[in-house]
């Protein structure tokens, strides 16, 4: 880590280059463990973070349990030709595979990320506001969130919920 580090520093990030194009963008930079405290304390203060892939997976995941844990964490990659790969932070979750106990928020917000990537707003909205409906309601949680509904009555009741 420390060589990474290094060569990071002797490099300038690709943000710093070009934040003087786009004043109205505050741009900073934080040593890790500062901005995890920071992110703790007040994760408002934050709209974009860029990082290494180590740094980032270990900061996603503590930004995934600030929102309730990685059942509820989308994810999307988009390069600079508008290609987009939407999904789950979380893993495979092999220990509840085939049980009817995984909770699929995370893969249900990347598909909202991608109809939003793709201009669906409407389409998107509708399905954010089911989800958190079901989730505020609090009668069909997966287990993850406190709850003991299957993954197919907490499905059912996000679907019941669309307009």
């Amino acid at each position: 880590m420390q060589l990474t580090d290094l060569l990071l520093r002797l490099a300038p990030p690709p943000a710093c280059m070009h934040a003087e194009k786009y004043p109205d963008i505050n741009y900073s930079e934080e040593i890790v463990d500062n901005a995890c405290m920071q992110l703790v304390k007040d994760p408002s203060k934050f709209d974009v973070l860029v990082m290494p892939n180590l740094y980032g997976d270990i900061v996603s995941d503590l930004c995934a349990g600030l929102i309730g844990g990685l059942g509820l964490t989308p994810s999307a990659n988009i390069g600079a030709n508008g290609l987009a790969l939407m999904e789950a932070v979380h893993g495979t979750a092999p220990d509840i595979a085939g049980k009817n106990k995984a909770n699929p928020t995370a893969l249900l917000f990347s598909g909202v990320m991608m109809l939003r990537h793709l201009g669906l707003h409407d389409i998107a909205d509708n399905i954010f506001k089911a989800a958190l409906a079901v989730i505020a309601e609090g009668k069909y949680r997966t287990g993850d969130l406190g709850g003991s509904a299957s993954c197919s009555e907490y499905t059912k009741a996000i679907i019941d919920k669309l307009e």
